[in-house]
C-alpha cells in the first residue's frame, strides 16, 4: 500500500470520526486526575 493510500484512508476515517460528534463522558475531574497521576508527573517547586 502506498503512501498516498495510507494519507487518503487516514483521512476519510478522520473526518468520518470528526463528523460523530462524539463526546467525553469523563469519570473525573481534573483536580482528581492530578491526585491520582501525581507520580507520574514531576513536581515543581516555586
Amino acid at each position: 500500500m502506498g503512501v498516498e493510500k495510507v494519507v487518503s484512508e487516514v483521512e476519510a476515517w478522520q473526518t468520518h470520526r470528526n463528523n460523530k460528534d462524539a463526546k467525553v463522558n469523563w469519570q473525573f475531574t481534573a483536580d482528581d486526575a492530578r491526585i491520582k497521576l501525581s507520580r507520574l508527573y514531576p513536581s515543581i517547586e516555586s
